[in-house]
């Protein structure tokens, strides 16, 4: 929301002396989020001036139209003559207002303006554009023209209000009320502790039986609903200069008087409006639930399907608007240039719109805003009503802008006025009076919470035990803990005391804990970059990575509010992230990546309960928090690596090598080493790894081999649906798991003194035995000498026989005690030998 101090200051008497810095701080300490103070007009300088243009000569022989103006700036050129102008701009005649700058001003951007020689002339100056002002798009696309009965000469940095200051204001959706001067001119006016003039008060007519017919199908959907008509508009009337600048400094553009006075009205009070050319409507004005598969053209041109959930409104011929969101086109105010069919007077010329109905309503704030992301169709009004609209406002705002239109286009009041109201009781709570006292470890009392609570609007009675009402503007307030909220911002936040906690000594971080530490050391040590992404996914994600329909981690927990209707679930995988990140950089330029990520993955187990809502006043008991954890999804913790283009990089070293499957298992064993376990790797075909180059990650997890991942090269149709590089490779595996697989704690090695003995030995296995199991046999037979076991070898081919495989091993031995003997080593070794012939069939190459 983007708040002009000027405007600000017309609801509150600010000190003269008070600059934007100054509001920021204190709206900031009342815990609005103002993020910055923009400064309109900084650096400018004038002489800036309206002139009236009295020539213009069309210069030939240039690529681009070029004119030749003389100006009347009346003594603003010390002379009284007129300026000589070159301009390029073609949207102005002879006898038009416009901004002229003359030699010696200085435009933002530290743009200084003088006299110079263009297109063989001299201009004394330059005539402006909104843009070259800093005043943003006008709508007009070229030179401000002003209304004629601005005179010559007028300093035009004041009739255009060009220096003021704005504040930026990230409003969060629990402040809805702050998406307009009204609410942000009561936080100020209760900062400063001064009077706010509130502009929604005014005097309102009583509702009656003539006013335009509005029926009312949703009162759930649509539980307040004004109408009022305005008649004999002038169609040629515009916008005030004041009227735009405040539009284009709250960041709106421009469009036509009675679009713009809606649009001012929305964001004074916070009320949305819409503007129905009543000319172009037929019957009564409905409100109800659309029929699946109606359609409508809304303002921005397209045509939508509607859903049987969305809102919308409707006359005798059906849908004319998407309630809440936006407007639909073919009861659209007519613009006065606009060459309509549907908009021609008898004559056959385009004509403005003269009558129109205006509406005020109050709508659901759930339905907006799932018809607004359904749509994918964020507007103005959406953003307001979603976040909760004062429904006592709507009357205010329909007879503010009823009174505008009557006074800028000479139009006059209907005498009509509809008003249909579902009848609702004012929300009230029960609070204890000391109760934001011990939310916030601060002794308040009961005179300071009540005043704060009135200040923001609410009706407080009671003493031990307060009733308080809440105002309309706040349906944000819905329990004790929403007031001792309000009581605690408004004292401030940076008044309440901070004691740190004083931790029993000697306890310091988990075991798992550290083990997530050493994981992400380990995995930054070997070159990967850790990569944090959002927790959430959705099913295009998952097609993308090829899971068939019955895989679990299609079973996903759905959000009830999700950021994003393209990811409404929260992952089940690290991958999605992992990989979308991948792609990111590579499509940046960076081609040789590595990342990786720690993360919890979140599975639902089918016997989820009910969240219970903790206390905030008191330490919840070991039930509340076991009630809690009962309700949440199974929510393992996951390590997950991507891998793509070189893995070693090329240099006078040497040439380099590409990443390859074989590291994302390296990536695999670096985890588990970390966590003292032993991987066993066999062949496995798992989405979405390539069936031919996928591992599966075991491990004995409380006597029995687990899986606990998958590491390997993705399969094609995922690098290409995914837009991935060639050859991408990728590891996930359970870290929780492999938690349980280690040996504890991991103890630091113990170096002997002694050589080490080398046995290398060639075993001849069938093809279909994993490598795995001669190792795991090799490593069993070879007793406690051994120290460590490598393949170093793979050979297949006529002189093996077909059908079979050689593996060669590298085997350690070392006695901590003494220097192992020749026959000891071997002795180790044909033993080792030995129990893999027996279990897998296996022998000595050459033998």
């Amino acid at each position: 929301m983007r708040v002009p101090l000027s405007w600000l200051r017309e609801y509150v008497d600010l000190p003269a002396t008070e600059t934007g810095r100054d509001v920021q701080a204190k709206l900031v300490s009342a815990g609005l989020e103002v993020e910055t103070v923009e400064q309109l007009g900084a650096g400018l300088k004038g002489p800036l001036v309206v002139g009236k243009v009295l020539t213009i000569e069309e210069l030939e022989g240039f690529k681009k139209p070029i004119r030749f103006c003389t100006v009347d700036v009346g003594t603003a050129n010390g002379t009284g003559e007129p300026q000589e102008i070159v301009c390029g701009a073609r949207n102005f005649s002879v006898g038009d207002k416009v901004v002229v700058v003359l030699p010696g001003a200085v435009l933002p951007g530290d743009f200084a303006i003088a006299a110079r020689k263009t297109y063989g002339r001299t201009s004394h100056g330059m005539i402006c554009s909104g843009d070259e002002l800093g005043m943003g798009d006008d709508g007009s696309g070229g030179i401000i023209v002003l209304p004629p009965e601005h005179e010559a000469g007028t300093d035009a940095i004041a009739l255009l209000e060009l220096v003021d200051e704005v504040l930026d204001i990230a409003v969060t959706p629990d402040r809805g009320y702050c998406l307009s001067l009204r609410g942000v001119a009561r936080e100020t006016a209760i900062a400063y502790g001064l009077t706010l003039r509130d502009p929604a008060l005014l005097d309102v007519p009583a509702p009656n039986s003539y006013g335009h017919a509005v029926k009312i199908a949703d009162p759930r959907g649509c539980d307040r609903f004004t109408a009022r008509t305005v008649t004999g508009l002038d169609p040629e009337a515009h916008s005030p200069i004041w009227l735009r600048r405040r539009l284009q400094k709250a960041g709106m553009r421009p469009i036509s008087l009675p679009v713009d006075i809606t649009n001012y009205v929305m964001l004074e009070l916070g009320q949305p409006l819409h503007a129905y050319d009543r000319s172009r409507l037929e019957g009564a004005i409905g409100v109800r639930r659309a029929h699946a598969g109606e359609k409508i053209t809304t303002l921005d041109g397209v045509q939508r399907v509607l859903d049987a959930q969305d809102l919308v409104i409707t006359d005798d011929r059906g849908p004319i608007g998407l309630a809440g969101v936006m407007g639909g086109a073919n009861t659209e105010i007519a613009d006065t240039t606009a060459a309509v069919s549907d908009s021609l007077g008898p004559t056959g010329e385009a004509r403005g719109t003269t009558d129109v109905v205006i509406e005020a309503a109050h709508f659901d704030a759930i339905s907006i805003a799932r018809t607004a992301r359904r749509h994918k169709l964020a507007s103005e009004a959406s953003k307001r009503f979603e976040r909760g609209v004062d429904p006592q406002a709507a009357a205010a705002a329909a007879q503010r802008t009823v009174d505008l239109l009557v006074l800028l286009a000479g139009g006059s009041a209907g005498a009509g006025v509809t008003e249909i109201i579902a009848p609702s009781a004012p929300h009230t709570i029960a609070m204890p009076a000391d109760h934001p006292d011990r939310v916030a470890g601060v002794e308040y009392g009961r005179e300071t919470v009540v005043r704060r609570l009135q200040q923001i609007g609410c009706d407080v009675y009671g003493q031990d035990e307060l009733v308080v009402t809440a105002p309309s503007w706040r349906p944000d307030l819905g329990e004790p803990n929403d007031l001792a909220e309000e009581v605690i911002r408004l004292e401030g936040y940076e008044n309440l005391p901070s004691t740190l906690p004083t931790p029993p000594s000697g306890r310091g971080l988990t075991e798992r804990q550290r083990l997530h530490r050493r994981v992400g050391r380990a995995l930054a040590g070997a070159g990967y970059v850790e990569a944090l992404n959002y927790p959430f996914l959705g099913d295009a994600a998952l097609d993308a990575l090829g899971l068939p329909a019955d895989d679990d981690r299609r079973r996903t927990v759905g959000l009830v509010n999700p950021l994003s209707d393209e990811e409404p679930a929260l992952r089940t995988t690290l991958l999605p992230g992992l990989l979308t990140a991948l792609r990111r950089n590579d499509g940046r330029g960076s081609h040789d990546l590595a990342l990786f990520e720690t993360g919890l993955v979140f599975r639902p187990t089918g016997h989820e309960t009910v969240p219970v809502r903790l206390p905030v006043d008191r330490r919840p008991t070991d039930e509340e928090v076991a009630a809690l954890d009962a309700a949440l999804p199974h929510q393992p913790r996951y390590a997950a690596v991507v891998l793509a283009g070189a893995r070693e990089q090329a240099g006078w070293w040497g040439k380099g090598r590409p990443a390859e499957w074989a590291d994302a298992v390296e990536a695999a064993r670096t985890v588990a080493r970390e966590a003292g376990a032993e991987l066993t790797v066999r062949a496995e075909r798992y989405e979405p790894w390539h069936p031919g180059r996928c591992a599966g990650l075991f491990a004995a997890v409380d006597g029995e081999e687990t899986l606990l991942g998958h590491a390997g090269e993705l399969h094609p149709r995922v690098v290409k649906a995914l837009g991935l590089p060639e050859r991408t490779c990728a590891m996930e595996i359970d870290l929780d798991l492999l938690e349980r697989a280690g040996a504890g704690v991991i103890k630091a090695p113990r170096i002997s003194t002694y050589p080490v003995a080398t046995q290398d030995v060639a075993l001849v296995v069938p093809s279909e035995i994993p490598a795995a199991e001669v190792e795991r046999a090799l490593r069993e037979g070879a007793g406690e000498l051994l120290e460590s076991l490598r393949l170093f070898d793979v050979f297949a081919g006529e002189q093996i026989g077909e059908g079979h495989k050689s593996l060669a091993y590298a085997l350690r031995f070392r006695a901590g005690d003494r220097t192992l003997t020749v026959d000891e080593a071997t002795a180790a070794r044909d033993a080792a030998v030995a129990l893999a012939a027996e279990r897998t069939g296996a022998v000595l190459r050459g033998a």
